[in-house]
């Protein structure tokens, strides 16, 4: 049976049907919805009904996804581009037994674990402290997963905040670590460099210029910094003591590595306590999604919504709308976590994929997405599915009138996409307002709009750190889902290497130390224009 043809058959069967009408049917939020751990998901406003639901749990089954699923649990190496086992799901683990090539990982992920909780105390204590004092400042250098990951997830907990204040670098642009020097004192701050390698390009660069700034001020810099890396000798030669030193294994990819050391910076600032909190929803997820029916399993039903919308339905974006400030990089994170994990053009064989790979992934929070691009949203020519997440109650009760609005945006939206307005229904509007003929004809064309808009809902009480913990563990193994029935590698990302190779060659071009003869006209040229205005030409 060819469950992709069946899946398409069916879609094109149902499509002059409405999302509303599916509601028709008595306890469609029933059977649409799921919870789990004070989480609730609720995707009865697609157009996935029964029979598409069947299909696509079928989908799940024939791909393979519980077996590669407890083949990544048990440390095979199910990245097989590059030979390595897949544990970020250790780095949350309690205890147990997870074997790589014979060897329990679990005791060093406890070990390094417990050396980090040290450390983030020591420092929030002020047992460790710069040549001023205590720290009152932390700037973490990082790019990619070593730094979109505890950027995003310090903010969303900005609530437990009780340690130094946490600044995150990662662009190479001078403007980034300029902007972020400025008005902290080199005296009280530390300077965490994450990079497994410990040769980052753009990580090192910014690296360097926080040494250069601390030295003016500082009379042993290295002795502020501290470093997220396995590379012992190059930290070493950088002057990092090696009791500041975390590494992670080559198991760990860089955009899953919050829950380990890269997570280092959201420490500090929580503490361990929470942070250990943090670990705790991750691993609740991962119990949940190792455990759960295909039918009941919150991230095989969030990855099998997000093939129907794009594999089936054939659209090729997907939104991420937080209603919660404090998640304002969430889209960011899952837009890496998605489009590098799945952004693949062949299959785990080397052949060319039958379908197309992940979507794109953006958005940005509510309401403020409102006043921007939910216009494309409601009436723009091309469907965009909506994954909106909201909690019950805010972190504010002095403020909870804020939250109710909040919610009721956030509820309203997702209302508005599905219901839409009819043409009858605005002609009437604007015959109320004194319009009639060709003129309440013409305005009222204006106002329609045409629903059937799908959209799902993640719903959690509050966005505490275990709450934080399942939503990312969440969308971790949603990604997997997805990549194993498309049958692609969700583990490597060989798409960044070509434009690092060639803006390495590009350097020396800038710098006039090469000609860059070899290049086409259009680099040159542009190389050329640079070259003249910092010539001053």
């Amino acid at each position: 049976m060819d469950i992709w043809s069946d899946l398409k058959a069916h879609h094109a069967a149902k499509s002059g049907r409405s999302i509303l009408s599916l509601f028709d049917a008595p306890g469609r939020v029933e059977a649409f919805s799921r919870q789990s751990d004070g989480l609730l998901f609720d995707f009865s406003k697609t157009r996935i009904d029964e029979g598409a639901l069947s299909l696509l749990l079928e989908l799940a089954r024939v791909s393979g996804v519980e077996a590669r699923r407890e083949a990544m649990f048990t440390g095979e190496k199910i990245n097989e581009t590059e030979g390595r086992a897949v544990l970020h799901t250790a780095l949350r683990a309690p205890g147990g037994d997870v074997r790589v090539d014979g060897q329990n990982v679990i005791p060093g992920v406890l070990e390094t674990r417990a050396r980090m909780a040290q450390f983030a105390q020591a420092v929030r204590s002020g047992e460790i402290a710069g040549s001023g004092g205590r720290y009152t400042d932390v700037v973490n250098i990082g790019i990619g997963g070593s730094d979109l990951g505890p950027a995003m997830a310090t903010l969303a907990l900005a609530p437990y905040h009780d340690g130094p204040r946490l600044h995150y670098v990662s662009n190479v642009d001078g403007a980034h670590i300029n902007d972020t020097l400025q008005g902290i004192d080199p005296k009280t701050t530390l300077v965490i460099v994450a990079s497994k390698t410990f040769t980052t390009i753009e990580t090192m660069t910014n690296a360097e210029t926080a040494r250069a700034w601390m030295a003016a001020e500082v009379a042993d810099p290295a002795s502020q910094f501290a470093a997220l890396s396995s590379a012992t000798d190059k930290t070493a030669a950088f002057g990092i003591d090696p009791s500041r030193v975390f590494g992670f294994e080559d198991w760990v990819g860089g955009r899953y590595s919050l829950w380990g050391p890269i997570g280092l910076g959201l420490m500090i600032a929580v503490g361990p306590e929470d942070f250990a909190e943090f670990l705790s929803g991750g691993h609740a997820m991962d119990t949940h999604f190792r455990e759960a029916d295909l039918a009941d399993n919150l991230p095989v039903l969030l990855a099998l919504v997000g093939i129907w919308h794009n594999q089936v339905e054939g659209h090729a974006t997907r939104a991420v709308l937080p209603y919660d400030q404090r998640l304002s990089r969430l889209p960011a994170y899952l837009q890496q976590l998605e489009m590098e994990s799945n952004g693949k053009r062949v299959a785990m064989d080397g052949s060319d994929l039958a379908t197309d790979s992940g979507p794109i992934v953006w958005g940005e929070p509510g309401t403020n997405g409102q006043h921007a691009f939910y216009q494309l949203i409601h009436q723009g020519t091309r469907v965009v599915p909506c994954e909106f997440l909201v909690a019950a109650e805010g972190h504010e009760p002095g403020l909870a009138h804020h939250h109710r609005l909040l919610l009721a945006n956030c509820l309203a939206q997702s209302e508005a996409l599905m219901r839409g307005r009819s043409l009858e229904e605005a002609r009437e509007i604007m015959a109320a307002k004194g319009l009639d003929g060709a003129e309440l004809d013409r305005q009222a064309r204006h106002r329609v709009f045409p629903g059937n808009r799908p959209s799902t809902t993640l719903m959690y009480r509050k966005l505490t750190p275990f709450v934080l913990g399942q939503i990312i563990a969440l969308y971790e193994h949603r990604v997997f889902v997805e990549g194993v029935i498309l049958g692609i590698n969700s583990f490597d990302q060989w798409g960044v290497e070509l434009g690092k190779e060639l803006a390495k060659a590009l350097e020396p071009v800038l710098s006039g130390d090469a000609d860059g003869a070899d290049k086409d006209g259009s680099t040159r040229a542009l190389v050329a224009f640079a070259q003249s205005v910092r010539n001053g030409a």
